[in-house]
């Protein structure tokens, strides 16, 4: 990713108030789904919210982002809500892939999409793992560059069982986990 786009990330987030923290909204009937312990993978975690969400339900986090100014937040926001020991936060450009780390019990990748990283993203999770991912749709929104198409989330993650999905009002949602 160019620098000019960590500017851009870092130009919105300086508009935006640090959110509490708690699971994105697609998945928040499905909290029952998430694990309370073991290694959370959060892909382009923004202010933290849900990596600290996580922390705070027993789980070590790596929180990843290309914006200084989100990652700096999501440090804060875990020092507030005391679980600055569990959560790891690292501006990484995921251009350059995933980050090293152990296989992933839950890996969230909220409102963040490059289908180049469905196969290792698959490959990171532990057995029994679960994916949440979420992204921006074509359903019941006109198509765009950073939308996904009807259907693609399933999909691209076929291999998994899925829990549970949703598409409209220009989202698209998956919960699936490794058989």
């Amino acid at each position: 990713m160019a620098e000019t786009d960590r500017v851009r990330w870092d130009e919105r987030y300086a508009d935006r108030a640090p959110p509490p923290a708690g699971p994105p909204v697609a998945f928040a009937g499905h909290q029952d789904l998430f694990p309370s312990e073991g290694h959370a993978l959060d892909l382009a975690c923004g202010q933290g919210s849900a990596s600290v969400w996580l922390a705070l339900r027993g789980l070590d986090v790596l929180g990843v982002d290309v914006s200084p100014l989100a990652i700096a937040r999501a440090r804060e926001l875990a020092a507030d809500n005391g679980v600055g020991r569990r959560c790891r936060f690292e501006v990484a450009d995921l251009d350059d892939g995933l980050p090293p780390g152990p296989p992933a019990d839950v890996i969230v990748c909220h409102k963040f999409r490059d289908r180049r990283l469905d196969a290792v993203i698959i490959e990171r999770l532990a057995t029994g793992g679960l994916l949440a991912v979420s992204a921006l749709s074509e359903v019941g929104a006109g198509p765009g560059p950073f939308r996904v198409a009807a259907g693609e989330l399933a999909g691209a993650f076929a291999a998994l069982e899925q829990l549970a999905a949703g598409e409209g009002e220009g989202e698209a949602w998956l919960l699936a986990r490794v058989p």
